[in-house]
């Protein structure tokens, strides 16, 4: 994984889609279903501390 695409494209495989127009709201959506799926087991705790890392990177430039 090395962009938030990819996290998109991991969150599209359990049929989780985010777009609401706001990237801001959409990322943090994007990192609640991320740990959601952590939480019932169904990713790796290595996708998920990447997915989380790249997730929070994004925010941080968007809120620069």
């Amino acid at each position: 994984m090395n962009s938030v695409y990819d996290v998109m494209q991991l969150l599209k495989r359990f049929g989780i889609f985010v777009y609401t127009k706001d990237r801001i709201a959409d990322l943090e959506m994007m990192q609640d279903e991320i740990r959601e799926l952590y939480r019932m087991q169904m990713i790796e705790v290595k996708d998920f501390q990447l997915a989380i890392l790249l997730l929070r990177q994004e925010q941080s430039k968007l809120k620069k």
